[in-house]
């Protein structure tokens, strides 16, 4: 550890992402959250999405798991995208997923400017970093409505249609891609990323995501 991460971690000591508690050296959670958190294994970590080689997640989105992303998403704390990314490349190692190239669903411009960050470019650069896999960004986004904010998935692919742009295409032709996120809902974005990197030259696309949004507590 460097002097300075060791002075940063004197006057902000590292606290788990789920629950604040501090960390001791090494740790990457507190004991309760390793052991309680709402872990998707097996075949039940894994959705089918259109036009994708599937989805994989991490884990459930609820309780401490939706607020956690909550406050990486929309109250500045960037910094948790660090043991967010390791947990996305720890189960991408597990199952033994290999693509040529990371990349993301990128915000609009203006969500860009008005969040200061793009959480999951930040996924997507530890992701590529932990597995050894460049990243490239291949998507630009249209302004348009908050796909939290929409009931359904019709309501949410409407939303999504000719949102997105493929760019640099010449770096992914003939190439599959591994496309990370945060949270997997209906799959309608990632559905719709796939389909715009596919027409653009993409061999094939499979997705990653933190967690994975249920209903009543049920997976759909």
């Amino acid at each position: 550890m460097s002097f300075r991460d060791t002075v940063l971690d004197l006057l902000f000591p590292p606290k788990c992402p789920f629950c604040g508690k501090l960390l001791e050296k090494g740790e990457l959670l507190c004991p309760n959250c390793q052991r309680d958190l709402p872990w998707l294994t097996g075949a039940g970590a894994e959705r089918p999405v259109e036009l994708t080689k599937g989805c994989l997640s991490v884990l459930r989105y609820q309780e401490r798991v939706r607020e956690a992303i909550h406050g990486y998403k929309f109250r500045g704390r960037s910094a948790r995208s660090g043991t967010f990314g390791l947990l996305m490349a720890q189960a991408l190692r597990d199952r033994k997923v290999t693509a040529d190239l990371i990349s993301w669903p990128s915000l609009s411009r203006k969500r860009l400017r008005r969040r200061g960050y793009d959480q999951a470019q930040l996924l997507a650069e530890v992701v590529g970093r932990e597995l050894g896999i460049p990243v490239v960004r291949t998507l630009k986004k249209e302004d348009r409505p908050a796909q939290s904010g929409l009931r359904g998935e019709a309501e949410r692919r409407a939303n999504l249609l000719g949102a997105y742009t493929a760019v640099n295409t010449g770096e992914f032709q003939g190439k599959t891609i591994l496309l990370i996120d945060d949270v997997f809902t209906t799959g309608a974005t990632l559905s719709e990323c796939a389909k715009t990197l596919r027409l653009a030259g993409a061999k094939e696309v499979f997705c990653a995501t933190l967690a994975r949004a249920g209903q009543r507590g049920k997976e759909r």
